[in-house]
Parts: C-alpha cells; sequence; structure tokens
C-alpha cells in the first residue's frame, strides 16, 4: 500500500504576502463549523426524530448523551493519533466514519441501531475530524499570533450554531431528517477531504508567524541559553496530574455542559414557552451569529491581557445568559439575551486550549487538550440527558438550565486562579 505523503501535494497558491497558516486556520474554521455544527445542532431534530421512530424524549436524550460521551472518548485518541500518523490521515479516516454512519443512521429503525449509528459511530467520526485534530498544527504554525488563530478556529463552534441550527430546520422541514442527514454526509466529505489532501501541512516552518526582528530576538536567546542545561520537559503523565490542567478540565465540563445544554434542549424549551419554530432557531442562531464576530475580539485581546482573565469573563457572562434565556416572554427579549451572550459565546475553548499550550507546550497540546475536552463530553453528555429527563419529570426547564448557569459561575472562579506558567518542580 502506498503512503500518504506528508507533504502537501501541490495545491492553490496563496496570496504573495499571505502566511499560509491562516490559510489553514481558515479551512480548519470551516471544518469546525460542518463539525460542532453537527454535534450541537441537533435541537432542530428532536422533535422529528421522535416522531418518525417514535422515541420518547427521555430515550432520545439518552442516546444523544451517550452520543455525546463517545465524541469526547474520541477526542483524546484524535490527538494521540495525530501526534503519531499526521492530521491528513485523521481528517480522511473521520471523514470515512463519518459517511458511512449517516447511511447506517438513516436506515436505522430501532433504538439500538440509531444508538450504534448515531450515537456512537458518528460521534467517533466528528471527534477525528474535531478542533482537536487540528489544534496541535495550528499551534505549531503560530507563536505570535496563537491566541488570535486558535479565537478565529472558534468562530467556527459559533458559526456551526449560527448556520447549522437554521439550516437543519428548513431542510427537515422541506426534505425530512434522513435527506438532511445524507445531504450533510455529501457536503462533509467535499470540503473536509479537499481540505485534507491540499491544504493540511504539520511541516510548520521554523520561525512560524515571527517577524524579523522577534526571530533575532529569539535567536539571541537560543545563543545565550547555549551550553545551559534544558530544562525538563514534562511528560504527559506528569501534565496531567498538576492542579492547571485539572482547572480547565472543570472549565470545560461546565462549558460543555452549557453548550450542548443549549445545541440540544434551546429549541425545544424555546417552543415548550411559546415560541414558533423559526423564532426559537432564530434565537439561538443569533447567539451564533454574534459570537463570530465578537471572537475575533477576544482572538486579539488573548494575545494582550492573561488569557485567564477572558476565561472568566466568558464563563460568568454565559451563566448570566443562562437565566436570562428561560426567563424571556417576549420575541425582542429573547433576540436581546441572545445578542448579549453571544458576544462571550465563544473562546472558553480557544483560550483554553490556548493556556494548554502556553503551560505545557506545543508536544503535549493534542493530547492534553483531547483528555480536557472529554470532561467538555462528559459535562455535554450529563446536560442532554437532564434536560429531557427534568422536563419530563417536573414539567420545567429551570432544573437544567439553572444547573448550567452555577457551573459557569464555578467556572469563571476556578479560571482566575489559573497560574501563567508551571511551577518549577510540578508533581
Amino acid at each position: 500500500m502506498t503512503a500518504l505523503p506528508t507533504s502537501v501535494p501541490p495545491g492553490p497558491t496563496p496570496p504573495s504576502g499571505l502566511y499560509f497558516g491562516w490559510v489553514i486556520v481558515a479551512a480548519s474554521t470551516i471544518l469546525t463549523l460542518l463539525t460542532v455544527g453537527m454535534r450541537m445542532g441537533i435541537g432542530p431534530f428532536i422533535v422529528p426524530l421522535s416522531q418518525d421512530l417514535g422515541f420518547s424524549r427521555s430515550l432520545l436524550s439518552s442516546i444523544v448523551a451517550f452520543g455525546m460521551l463517545c465524541y469526547g472518548l474520541g477526542m483524546p485518541l484524535a490527538g494521540w493519533l495525530v501526534a503519531r500518523q499526521g492530521t491528513r490521515r485523521v481528517l480522511l479516516l473521520g471523514t470515512v466514519i463519518v459517511v458511512l454512519s449517516c447511511i447506517w443512521a438513516v436506515n436505522a429503525r430501532t433504538p439500538w441501531l440509531f444508538f450504534w449509528s448515531y450515537g456512537v459511530a458518528l460521534s467517533l467520526g466528528l471527534a477525528f475530524t474535531s478542533p482537536v485534530a487540528v489544534t496541535p498544527m495550528i499551534s505549531s504554525w503560530f507563536t505570535r499570533q496563537r491566541g488570535m488563530a486558535l479565537f478565529f478556529l472558534s468562530t467556527g463552534s459559533m458559526a456551526g450554531i449560527a448556520v447549522m441550527t437554521p439550516v437543519f430546520t428548513f431542510t427537515i422541514a422541506r426534505w425530512g431528517w434522513q435527506h438532511t442527514l445524507l445531504g450533510f454526509a455529501l457536503v462533509f466529505a467535499l470540503i473536509v477531504s479537499a481540505m485534507a489532501l491540499w491544504i493540511v501541512r504539520d511541516d510548520a516552518p521554523e520561525h512560524t508567524d515571527l517577524t524579523p526582528a522577534e526571530q533575532a530576538a529569539r535567536q539571541e536567546r537560543l545563543r545565550a541559553m547555549a551550553g545551559q542545561p534544558a530544562a525538563p520537559s514534562l511528560r504527559f503523565a506528569q501534565a496531567v496530574a498538576t492542579a492547571p490542567f485539572w482547572q480547565i478540565f472543570l472549565g470545560l465540563f461546565a462549558c460543555g455542559f452549557s453548550m450542548n445544554l443549549l445545541g440540544t434542549h434551546g429549541v425545544p424549551m424555546l417552543m415548550d414557552h411559546g415560541f414558533d419554530a423559526g423564532s426559537s432557531a432564530g434565537g439561538i442562531g443569533l447567539i451564533g451569529l454574534v459570537a463570530i464576530f465578537s471572537t475575533l475580539g477576544l482572538g486579539k485581546l488573548s494575545d494582550m491581557v492573561p488569557r485567564r482573565y477572558i476565561l472568566a469573563v466568558i464563563y460568568l457572562v454565559r451563566g448570566l445568559g443562562f437565566v436570562g434565556l428561560v426567563a424571556v416572554i417576549h420575541h425582542w427579549q429573547l433576540y436581546a439575551v441572545a445578542a448579549l451572550g453571544g458576544i462571550v459565546w465563544a473562546g472558553s475553548i480557544a483560550a483554553s486550549s490556548a493556556i494548554l499550550g502556553d503551560l505545557y507546550g506545543i508536544k503535549l497540546v493534542g493530547m492534553l487538550y483531547g483528555c480536557a475536552y472529554l470532561g467538555h463530553q462528559i459535562g455535554a453528555m450529563i446536560s442532554s440527558w437532564l434536560g429531557g429527563w427534568a422536563y419530563e419529570q417536573f414539567g420545567t426547564h429551570w432544573i437544567a438550565f439553572g444547573a448550567a448557569a452555577a457551573l459557569l459561575v464555578l467556572a469563571a472562579g476556578v479560571s482566575l486562579l489559573l497560574p501563567t506558567r508551571l511551577a518549577a518542580n510540578p508533581r
């Protein structure tokens, strides 16, 4: 069998003067839009799936919840495979799994078949094409603007919510959930395959995005350090035993709990509160739309001020936004809360991955990000189940959405305690 090339084959040449790292970021952002859009945009599928397959909302929520866990479990595996096989191979493998699982899911008519196809297989395929798969590559291409690059990547997540939620709502109403899922698989395969074959490059230039002056300063530091014993680098097992990793883990748990609760039960919750399907999807989509633009500003700030402050503000304001979404009763209130919440809706994942890179280095960031993101998906699993179960048991959405608000406020406090660098001898 002929091995896939490690260098990029001939493809489109970027304009003169454009740093190719930004081409990689742009392509990765589109990939994230599709991946996160499918994983977070399950809300429009809930009612038609329940009606067509005869599943209760509680049963369907349980399948979605386990799928969130499988998505999270696939993250460390994706980071491990990228470190050993390269980004291109992992993206192509994930694409094959996504396409096959979508075909399987539309033909599944029993809970177990839908569980294995949509809950397990599709989640693993999306994990292999998730931001975890491209974060190490982007981190290696950027030094001076790493925060900006990773925050820009987060706009894909927000665009996934802003674009895919109303798109899924429209296409499901027009052609049904089966054709919507198959159409997604086709578009996904075309875009991700083209990106993997012609844009992905793991071999970043030596000086990344540093300016000539910064390159000279780096060379001067290296010459000054020549002959000095190198500081011992942490191994993976040592890194996960440090407190900052678990602080990031807890924050991502709250992030996953809240984001997937909104993605899975946001539209049904608003419909239960009297909003029509279009207004409900539009309100949720507005959050992502506003976040696309606000994320760029947050990314710029993340390279100027300590990232932990930005992370804390994101979690705190998002927590207040969850209270507002459940409390709204008029359309103008819904859109006002969505717009205000969207300003800080994005960036928690980007800030977390950037902090991991700052603290532990580029070599470990993929696996550490994958493991920390498992916390995100554990939270997603719990909230996906809790949102359906609590509503059926108690007839209110305040239990799940109130829990999300409390967790986010707690995550804000924990984020403020993150260090700017590790202790000399972490245990």
